[in-house]
């Protein structure tokens, strides 16, 4: 068998492969201790605002059949603070592999979302993900990615700030996800990444209370993969530009059901959390399935579905 061609190329940038970390569910300080992540195509930061932010009350996570829910609410250092001490440590532990980074970057107003992404963007990253799940303070707490207007003045007014490749990541609590995609790829979106999690709750019947402080949560991890492939596989027909397609990815023929749904490239997440070496094994699963299976590159497993 011969060995895969695992090169891709997004937005004007090759990775070495096309497996990358999904925001929210890796540290460089921590993961790193389970495996070598300069392996990956590329690595994604958590998501990050331009000042600090606390989170949701306590308990944040739970778990469910097949998956996870959580109301983390976006906790984080703020940009400055992961620009002077994380980065530099990624940086470092990433050498010259060649590894991609991509820093996920959230805000509750449109000038928000522009102040970090500003910040980030002059820092030594290659990639902005743009989460637009979000909600705007200013318009009743409603999610900027499930109104298309929204959607679209988010990424334009990020786009006209930023000068790096802009992914812009879709919610699936949306009646046509391809109608938001449509948007942000007008608005200056280079790249999309879906899905983000699903909306859900869980009771404890004995407590008679939301099992999460915060009432819902997202879900994520397996439960949710037939509708993530469902939505890559309508986006990629909807849209002209890549997608990293990531939801309940947990090996490596999960990971080419995506690629043969249209995505570019994969995010592993909540696999992560369960296996900290996940997306290394997920990505040594899938050059195996290539291999045996007689893909010569990344671009052939794309084009067979029938």
């Amino acid at each position: 068998m011969c060995k895969p061609d695992l090169r891709v190329r997004l937005c004007g940038l090759e990775w070495k492969n096309p497996v990358a970390t999904a925001s929210g569910t890796f540290s460089a300080r921590d993961s790193g201790k389970y495996y070598d992540f300069s392996r990956l195509g590329a690595i994604t930061a958590k998501g990050l605002s331009a000042v600090p932010w606390q989170g949701n009350p306590a308990p944040r996570v739970a778990e469910t059949w097949g998956g996870m829910l959580n109301a983390i609410g976006l906790e984080n250092p703020g940009a400055d603070r992961f620009i002077a001490e994380e980065l530099p440590f990624v940086r470092d532990c990433i050498g010259n592999a060649g590894t991609r980074v991509i820093v996920n970057v959230a805000g509750h107003s449109v000038e928000e979302y522009c102040m970090a992404a500003e910040k980030l963007d002059a820092a030594d990253v290659d990639m902005l993900e743009l989460n637009i799940s979000c909600p705007n303070i200013r318009e009743g707490g409603i999610g900027f990615g499930t109104d298309p207007r929204m959607a679209a003045a988010v990424t334009s007014a990020v786009r006209k700030r930023v000068k790096k490749p802009l992914i812009v990541k879709l919610t699936p609590n949306v009646t046509d996800i391809t109608e938001i995609a449509r948007a942000a790829e007008a608005a200056g979106a280079d790249a999309l990444s879906l899905i983000n999690t699903l909306t859900g709750m869980r009771i404890d019947v004995k407590r008679r209370a939301p099992v999460l402080a915060n009432g819902s949560g997202g879900l994520s991890g397996p439960a949710v993969k037939p509708v993530a492939v469902l939505m890559v596989w309508r986006v990629a027909r909807a849209v002209g530009i890549p997608i990293i397609g990531m939801g309940g990815i947990m090996c490596g023929e999960d990971a080419a059901e995506f690629l043969m749904a249209g995505a570019s490239a994969v995010a592993v997440g909540t696999a992560a959390l369960a296996n900290p070496a996940a997306p290394a094994e997920i990505l040594e699963e899938l050059t195996a399935f290539m291999a045996e299976n007689g893909f010569a590159d990344v671009e052939a497993l794309r084009n067979a579905l029938r």
